[in-house]
């Protein structure tokens, strides 16, 4: 998938794909991730979520990447908020207290860029990419941010009757991409298909959301972990 397909839903505002409002899933399962106030957590392919402003309100610092400017700027214009703007490597970076967003190319992060991270909210990124790129984001991911803490979003249905994005992840790739390096909960499975009629009109049978807790095998194996000092 092409840099310039991005670009371009967003210069047409082709943006079905981003909510107005807070994830529901996010509210309801955010409490798995076990932070408290003063934790970072990344979001990657955050578009002008909205989702972000709500982990600031629990006090939270968060960090994140967006491939489009356009969508950065919108999403501080419709917060009214008044970024700093520098230049990093291969990034913009737009930044307020709590906040820094990342302009540029998830693939050219590095681990230097992405510092104190206690965890990742994956809503849109994971399902954003098609299989190939799927399996490079897991690696990329894994060698920036290794072994962190995850809430994972995702939608499944039958790929051959419409084409991505969104794209169909199941189970099994789930287990196939994390498995290894991460204790998989799902949380919450439930067909939303009736909630989304027009990927019924494009011939969708069934669409599973899903929410996913990943635990990293180190810390669910190791009971004298310690996070912010408390053991867990």
């Amino acid at each position: 998938m092409e840099i310039d397909f991005w670009h371009d839903k967003w210069e047409k505002n082709l943006i079905g794909f981003h909510l107005p409002e807070t994830n529901p899933h996010l509210i309801k399962y955010y409490s798995h991730l076990n932070l408290t106030k003063g934790d970072r957590i990344f979001v990657p392919l955050c578009g002008k979520s909205n989702d972000i402003i709500w982990l600031i309100k629990q006090g939270l610092y968060v960090t994140a990447i967006e491939l489009s400017p356009l969508a950065v700027k919108q999403f501080f214009d419709d917060n009214q908020l008044q970024p700093e703007i520098i230049k990093q490597n291969d990034f913009q970076i737009w930044q307020t207290e709590k906040i820094r967003i990342f302009v540029g190319d998830f693939f050219k992060l590095r681990v230097d860029d992405l510092k104190n991270i206690d965890a990742i909210y994956d809503r849109a990124s994971l399902i954003a990419l098609p299989l190939q790129l799927r399996q490079n984001y897991r690696q990329h991911l894994q060698l920036i941010l290794p072994s962190m803490k995850i809430l994972l979003i995702t939608l499944e249905y039958d790929q051959s009757l419409m084409q991505g994005p969104p794209f169909a992840v199941n189970d099994d790739e789930i287990d196939q991409l994390y498995g290894n390096e991460y204790q998989i909960k799902t949380l919450m499975k439930e067909d939303v298909l009736s909630k989304e009629p027009h990927f019924k009109k494009k011939g969708v049978d069934y669409m599973n959301e899903s929410v996913y807790q990943l635990t990293p095998r180190r810390l669910s194996e190791n009971s004298s972990f310690r996070h912010n000092g408390v053991k867990i």
